[in-house]
């Protein structure tokens, strides 16, 4: 199953990304950290190694927003890249947006190569 992506984060990501971080970051920080992943040019990592620097646990196919993820990728519709924030304190990636998008492709491909915003 061939999956794909748009060129880069879609509108709403930003805004998702923004109250998912503002749970972590003081506000000016999580602020900086949507700005900076506005700015970003799109990178690829494997689904894999997303998961591991992560260290978040992987979704079931039962979780309903991973099942919408899987429809889309079966219906050939376009995903949007994963938003992503290095926590070098804490030595982790943090998945500021796209972690139901990333359960989906992993389940269909481990080493798919993931699209993603950085910072």
């Amino acid at each position: 199953m061939k999956i794909r992506w748009l060129p880069d984060a879609e509108a709403h990501d930003y805004p998702a990304a923004r109250s998912y971080l503002g749970l972590l970051y003081a506000d000016d920080e999580a602020d900086r950290l949507v700005k900076k992943l506005r700015s970003r040019r799109v990178t690829q990592f494997k689904s894999k190694d997303i998961f591991r620097a992560s260290r978040l646990p992987l979704l079931g196919v039962d979780n309903f927003h991973v099942a919408k993820y899987r429809k889309k990728i079966a219906a050939g519709e376009h995903l949007s890249p994963l938003l992503l924030v290095r926590n070098k304190r804490i030595g982790r990636v943090v998945i500021a947006d796209g972690y139901h998008r990333l359960c989906a492709v992993y389940k269909s491909d481990e080493d798919a190569l993931i699209p993603c915003k950085i910072v």
